[in-house]
């Protein structure tokens, strides 16, 4: 059997092949601390968990879906209105994807067709690039800097790329730098989209866990942003509902349209009970939302002291469930050694930050998927491994 000419774009995913590792060193009797896949470990709460047992037991559930609930596109329009203070039409500007993974999947495909540009940052969240690779679509990383706070520097975009770019994908706060992009930030991006006849996805999917007080908004509260742009948000990690798959796609109501045309022939909609719970999740107290964040902060202050007190100073992040660090300096620049050894040591998986771009070269990203405990665990390990 010969694949097709798009699998030599998608590898094998660098989480699968620390799956690999993984259970090759449990296998070796090893205790392993897993800080590599931001799997979130902070479950819904009791109220979001019984509806979906409760639907799942109704017959009636096991019907094909087809296309959202109206009670689900509404939850969604009134959390954005409450959350962002954007106003989201229902009918028209939003639609539920499976989870943002398989959204931004199949992101690209409305608007591009093959051989066309697509803007994508560097490093990203390797979905990004799956979309543009099941386009067909020709990729243009613009970097993101450390000195430049991991923001994109709209001048670092050669005009000629501008000038046949169609589609270019962003997303603040930024999986995997963390970063958070100013309110300036965003009427700069829209201006530059208006400027170049692009159009614009924004990945919002961790505006929830933001710390110290910090407030992230909405790429669509921005003047103009509807005209040139949709952004996706998912209830993975602000309610704990990453398997139970339950994302949006809002904005843009001709893009959401032919997004919506294009689920229609590829699913068959979302489970009912997954859909009613996520109703659930939306009309639920902020607390909950608040909780998750709380708990994250606390987890990014126990692992940044943590690993300070054994020699290895990392910038705290100001939001996501990610810490982004520069590995050690007798490292180099070689993030994938860097991890392979301290796997091979200490049973701590991270993710190297060259999987995610190579501007993510000489970094790592780590996610706080563990219990406080098992956080100081590693820290203690790493700190062995460091004096080594």
């Amino acid at each position: 059997m010969k694949l097709s000419s798009i699998m030599n774009d998608l590898s094998s995913g660098i989480f699968l092949e620390l799956a690999k590792e993984k259970a090759a060193l449990k296998a070796g009797g090893m205790d392993v601390i897993d800080l590599s896949v931001g799997t979130p470990n902070i479950p819904p709460t009791q109220a979001i968990r019984q509806i979906i047992a409760d639907e799942a037991m109704k017959d009636e559930s096991y019907i094909y879906a087809i296309d959202d609930l109206p009670e689900l596109k509404e939850a969604a329009s009134e959390w954005y209105k409450r959350r962002y203070s954007v106003d989201i039409d229902a009918q028209t500007e939003v639609c539920a994807v499976l989870g943002t993974q398989e959204g931004l999947a199949h992101c690209c495909l409305p608007v591009i067709d093959p051989g066309d540009t697509v803007i994508l940052q560097d490093p990203c969240y390797p979905a990004f690039f799956t979309g543009a690779a099941l386009a067909h679509a020709q990729v243009y990383r613009v970097p993101q800097r450390a000195e430049n706070g991991f923001l994109i520097d709209f001048d670092d975009i050669p005009e000629d790329v501008a000038k046949r770019a169609k589609l270019m994908i962003v997303s603040y706060p930024n999986n995997p730098t963390t970063a958070v992009a100013p309110p300036e930030f965003y009427d700069e991006l829209i201006a530059f989209a208006k400027k170049h006849d692009i159009f614009v996805i924004h990945d919002n999917a961790y505006s929830e866990l933001a710390f110290d007080g910090l407030h992230v908004g909405s790429f669509l509260a921005h003047k103009g942003a509807k005209e040139i742009g949709a952004e996706f948000n998912s209830l993975s990690k602000s309610y704990g509902y990453a398997g139970a798959r339950l994302g949006f796609c809002l904005g843009n109501s001709d893009y959401v349209s032919a997004l919506k045309q294009l689920k229609s022939n590829t699913d068959y909609g979302i489970f009912l009970p997954i859909q009613k719970a996520g109703i659930c999740a939306l009309k639920s107290d902020e607390c909950v939302v608040r909780d998750t964040a709380a708990a994250y902060e606390k987890r990014r202050d126990i692992l940044i002291n943590g690993f300070a007190s054994h020699g290895w100073q990392i910038e705290k992040p100001r939001a996501t469930m990610f810490v982004w660090a520069r590995i050690p300096e007798r490292f180099g620049n070689d993030d994938v050694e860097f991890v392979q050894q301290l796997m091979k040591a200490t049973g701590v998986l991270v993710v190297p930050g060259s999987a995610f771009g190579s501007c993510g070269c000489g970094f790592v990203r780590i996610a706080l998927v563990q219990s406080e405990v098992r956080i100081l665990t590693a820290a203690e390990r790493i700190g062995v491994f460091l004096k080594r």
